[in-house]
């Protein structure tokens, strides 16, 4: 089966998780076009290691700008491993539109969101389009390079506090 995802943080084009979408052994992603939320959401970067995240918190912050992508069941699978779905990321249907196209074309697809987050990570800046190397100077750390303790989801999700 053939799905479409939307990327907007690391594994775009040109950042540092984007080889996962290449690798063949992950399964097959298609390059499709470039998009833009439908709906305004606040993307931030958070925790020590600069990961960037797409809050579920609609008409707040921007149409945030990233890449769709046809994959199949096997990538669709390792992605939802990389983002940690359901435990940290959620994968959700979502309203896309082709920034690529001369009409105003939406697409439904795969978006990975950060839902049940600590709600102080609204008042982190917003963006529009992720860089690792953008004018914002929090340059994403890889996973290999992290502490292998550091949870991620008691970082960010607020209903980790008691876990």
């Amino acid at each position: 089966m053939v799905h479409k995802v939307f990327v907007y943080g690391t594994l775009k084009r040109n950042e540092p998780n984007h080889g996962t979408m290449t690798n063949p052994e992950n399964g097959v992603a298609t390059f499709i076009a470039e998009g833009m939320t439908k709906e305004k959401y606040p993307l931030i970067i958070a925790t020590k290691y600069n990961v960037p995240f797409l809050l579920h918190s609609p008409g707040t912050g921007y149409n945030v700008k990233g890449e769709i992508y046809e994959v199949d069941d096997k990538m669709l699978s390792n992605l939802d491993i990389l983002e940690d779905h359901p435990n940290c990321y959620i994968r959700d249907k979502n309203d896309i539109v082709l920034t690529d196209s001369t009409h105003r074309t939406v697409m439904k697809c795969w978006v990975y969101f950060l839902k049940m987050f600590k709600p102080e990570l609204l008042s982190k800046p917003f963006l529009e389009d992720y860089k690792s190397e953008g004018d914002h100077g929090m340059r994403y750390c890889e996973r290999c390079k992290r502490d292998v303790n550091f949870k991620l989801k008691l970082a960010v999700r607020d209903d980790c506090a008691y876990l």
